[in-house]
């Protein structure tokens, strides 16, 4: 290479760098979020998954974007999560959707709807059935956006003071059960009660309320019903595989570099996977251990599993008929699990009824 040519391209190059290190500088801009959740920080699974999609965050922006997580009471109560990042008290929020089915039942689905999909199910059509473009269009109507951010799977029943073996049993019932699928219950006879988590034992314990639910055998044992509640009952079909959604405020979103919102939703599916492991590593030998302490475990009778779906389909139908929102998701999310259980009855459940018949030590 001739040297006026070698200066030339070098030349060249010693400007291009000077033009691209301020592009580069400001694409990756230093930045401190705060995201408060429905959870206390003695729920490590629940509060725990909000920690680790903040730490991801960090770790995948050298520190120069940094999201302050924050307990249910610490900024603002459990339950007004969204009301916060709606209207910019933070930038955003760690929640379970349904809990704000008072403001539109739509809300429901972003966690469970009863007798809704299954945890994969329901996390294949939020992550590429169509799930996350019908409920982000929902959630605009409120100044946020969503992103998966954990899962807890197939949740149990719930504690009760005494059995329930019929539908009658229901029947003035004070149950504390989270969002819309207290009105399934309410149907048949039940009172549902919207109390966040870190209330719900002294409820149970004074008795003002005859029953609680809240996740399964880990989450439970932690909070201590099995103290005040002998009867275990499962499945909790309100939530057969509930998704716990992070929820940004949107102006606070759109003013993200591209690069940012990419780490930021890949850190909540990291956080997603994180809580699914950690359940099912925690829940069998949490189980183990309420039974040997005296825990009396009970499966919902047929009589009361067919007359909640019945409830719960007639219901979900007749606001359907007059909550447009509310049929655009409901019929998105039904496409998808219809299909998926017609594959799943096949060899997934083939098999996993093999396998729990024979690996029950």
């Amino acid at each position: 290479m001739k040297r006026r040519d070698f200066i030339k391209a070098t030349g060249v190059g010693v400007v291009g760098a000077t033009i691209a290190a301020p592009a580069i500088a400001q694409s990756t801009p230093e930045i401190k979020w705060r995201m408060t959740c429905s959870w206390p920080k003695s729920l490590d699974t629940l509060y725990g998954g909000a920690e680790v999609m903040a730490k991801a965050v960090a770790e995948a922006t050298d520190n120069k974007f940094q999201i302050q997580v924050f307990a249910a009471g610490e900024i603002v109560p459990g339950l007004q999560v969204v009301d916060a990042v709606q209207n910019g008290t933070v930038e955003m929020g760690h929640t379970a959707s349904y809990y704000y089915f008072g403001k539109d039942p739509t809300f429901g689905f972003g966690t469970s709807v009863s007798f809704g999909p299954n945890q994969r199910l329901n996390q294949g059509w939020y992550t590429l059935g169509g799930g996350k473009e019908v409920l982000n269009e929902f959630y605009k109507n409120y100044n946020v956006v969503s992103m998966l951010a954990g899962n807890t799977g197939c949740q149990m029943g719930g504690w009760f003071r005494k059995e329930i073996k019929t539908v009658s049993d229901l029947s003035g019932l004070k149950f504390r059960i989270g969002g819309f699928p207290g009105r399934v219950l309410q149907k048949l006879g039940a009172v549902p009660q919207q109390i966040a988590g870190g209330d719900i034992y002294p409820a149970l314990e004074k008795g003002t309320i005859d029953a609680a639910e809240w996740v399964g055998p880990y989450d439970d044992e932690k909070l201590g019903f099995y103290k005040v509640a002998p009867h275990y009952y499962y499945p909790g079909w309100w939530e057969g595989g509930s998704m716990l959604l992070a929820f940004v405020n949107i102006d606070k979103w759109n003013a993200l570099p591209k690069q940012y919102q990419a780490v930021l939703e890949q850190a909540g599916h990291y956080a997603n996977t994180w809580m699914i492991a950690k359940y099912d590593l925690l829940n069998p030998v949490a189980l183990k251990r309420l039974i040997a302490g005296g825990t009396k475990l009970h499966g919902f009778s047929p009589e009361i599993m067919e007359a909640c779906f019945k409830s719960a389909r007639e219901l979900h139908d007749e606001i359907a008929t007059t909550n447009a929102n509310f049929r655009k998701v409901y019929d998105s999310m039904n496409a998808f699990m219809n299909n998926g259980y017609q594959w799943f009855q096949v060899a997934e459940l083939g098999y996993d009824s093999f396998m729990a018949r024979h690996l029950r030590g």
